[in-house]
């Protein structure tokens, strides 16, 4: 809802509280975040694959008819590709210690607003134009409703939204929220963040049972273990296995196998798309074994240039590529008469095109200059200790 091999961190006792220990080498980052990239872009591709043909409802209409009589085996896989959203929160646990390390309060919100908001902005602006070209595939909502779409605060306020993934960044935007204010305002360390991601698992499995519509609106107990697990995992990263670590996975990934499998799946389901909740576990289990795998130094030959690209193209494809790609397959499948499965492939490989596009011309250029923007911005005070 967020960059030479890496090299396994040799064990090393925890620094103290009081301690900010360096940042990792470059070249260690680097190879990092290769391999990183591409697992970002396979979760993306599991969320495309499954807003084209593992779901019914708008895109039933975009293809005719339901992509499972369309693609009789495909769906079959596709379904659980929503679980790509698990993924990515998993993989934003990792990188958003890894970033926030040795930063600000003030560093990491720019750094956050300058990733985010610019790609944002543009796909607001194309999923709109859209609608207004072909209304019969999403309506056009009105202008107050889009304008405060363009804050990224449209769930919380309880307005309709332009893109259908925003649900994932309001996810996202609590979990930056909570890190900063309770880790990154007082600066990243080893012990901090074990205690963030203890308290966050104890107050997410109260939250859960309180039932209360605010605590779960903070805590998002559905969703923390995912990133929790994410946090323990970059320390591996960083200071080596230990138990208390290794713990904190276990129970992340306990909590949130059974989390994902009781939102997606009920006893007596029927229908078209249906899932099997051994290979929820199943899936969500690879999910987390992937990023230790990153965790562990395993994935330090991944050092493949193109990676670099895959991960510039991640965020802006997973904006534009549900609404954009159903306008696509109406236009292509039933306008123009392509057949099913090329229809598919033109429609993935063309919202990957727009990405780089996007990315390439928004995001390059934009990002760098709304960074330095708001680093010149007068707040009326200077924290040494928020680093504003």
């Amino acid at each position: 809802m967020a960059p030479s091999s890496p090299t396994l961190a040799p064990v090393a006792s925890p620094p103290t509280v009081t301690q900010t220990p360096s940042s990792p080498a470059p070249s260690t980052r680097r190879g990092r975040l290769l391999a990183l990239d591409g697992m970002r872009l396979v979760a993306a591709l599991m969320v495309c694959l499954y807003h084209y043909a593992g779901r019914g409802g708008t895109i039933s209409g975009s293809w005719g008819q339901s992509p499972a009589r369309l693609f009789p085996v495909l769906p079959e896989i596709t379904v659980y590709g929503c679980l790509g959203v698990q993924f990515f929160f998993v993989i934003s646990g990792f990188v958003i210690c890894m970033s926030s390390w040795g930063r600000t309060l003030g560093d990491f919100f720019r750094s956050r607003v300058a990733r985010l908001y610019p790609a944002y902005w543009v796909a607001l602006v194309l999923v709109t134009a859209a609608s207004f070209v072909l209304p019969v595939v999403l309506k056009p909502l009105r202008l107050d409703e889009f304008l405060v779409n363009v804050t990224m605060l449209q769930m919380p306020m309880g307005v309709p939204r332009v893109l259908g993934v925003c649900w994932t960044l309001w996810v996202e935007v609590r979990f930056y929220a909570l890190f900063a204010l309770l880790v990154v305002a007082r600066g990243v360390t080893y012990r901090r963040v074990v205690l963030f991601c203890c308290v966050w698992t104890l107050a997410a499995v109260i939250a859960k049972s309180a039932h209360n519509e605010l605590t779960e609106q903070l805590i998002m107990p559905d969703y923390a273990p995912f990133f929790i697990g994410g946090l323990a995992l970059y320390l591996i990263h960083r200071f080596g296995s230990d138990l208390l670590l290794w713990g904190i996975v276990a129970a992340s990934w306990l909590l949130g196998q059974s989390s994902a499998t009781r939102g997606l799946w009920q006893p007596g389901m029927h229908g078209d798309f249906q899932r099997d909740p051994r290979i929820i576990v199943l899936v969500v289990t690879l999910c987390f074994l992937a990023v230790a795998a990153v965790a562990l130094g395993w994935t330090r030959r991944a050092a493949w240039p193109w990676l670099s690209t895959a991960g510039a193209l991640t965020y802006p494809f997973y904006l534009i590529h549900e609404h954009l790609g159903w306008f696509v397959i109406r236009v292509l499948h039933r306008g123009a008469g392509l057949p099913a499965w090329t229809t598919l492939v033109v429609t993935v490989l063309g919202m990957l095109v727009l990405a780089w596009l996007i990315h390439r011309l928004v995001e390059k250029p934009l990002g760098p200059r709304l960074k330095k923007g708001l680093r010149r911005t007068k707040l009326g005070f200077r924290s040494p200790r928020l680093g504003f």
